[in-house]
């Protein structure tokens, strides 16, 4: 397993970005699918974005409507979430998990077995 750093949350305003990052602190990661999913208070985690291990194929749930995106840097051993248009709904704990298997169910969460702690994202409207 990998070990995983989230950073970059905060409080915003409606209409904001934010851009998260998760690092990789330890373990090999090159290798891994990596993934950001979310979890409102009295909700199931749900997934929201996820890339390959050579950065070729993404993957997004529907209802981000083109808001968000994901990317990652070998050389900075980080993922990174780009969200732009924030709005309410938007508010969660949101978590980076890796995974070595790169094509076994890349959008679910049983499809990871490294997690971070999260870190909040709060969006006031």
């Amino acid at each position: 397993q990998v070990q995983l750093v989230e950073s970059g949350g905060g409080s915003v305003q409606a209409g904001d970005s934010l851009r998260l990052s998760c690092t990789v602190s330890s373990g090999t990661w090159n290798s891994h699918k990596m993934g950001w999913f979310r979890q409102a208070p009295g909700k199931e985690r749900e997934f929201v974005a996820a890339i390959g291990a050579h950065g070729t194929v993404t993957s997004y749930t529907n209802s981000m409507d083109d808001r968000f995106t994901i990317s990652r840097d070998s050389a900075e051993n980080t993922v990174y979430l780009q969200m732009n248009s924030l709005k309410a709904e938007d508010t969660a704990v949101y978590v980076c998990a890796a995974d070595p298997r790169e094509y076994y169910r890349p959008t679910d969460v049983l499809g990871f077995i490294s997690w971070g702690q999260g870190t909040q994202v709060t969006v006031s409207s």
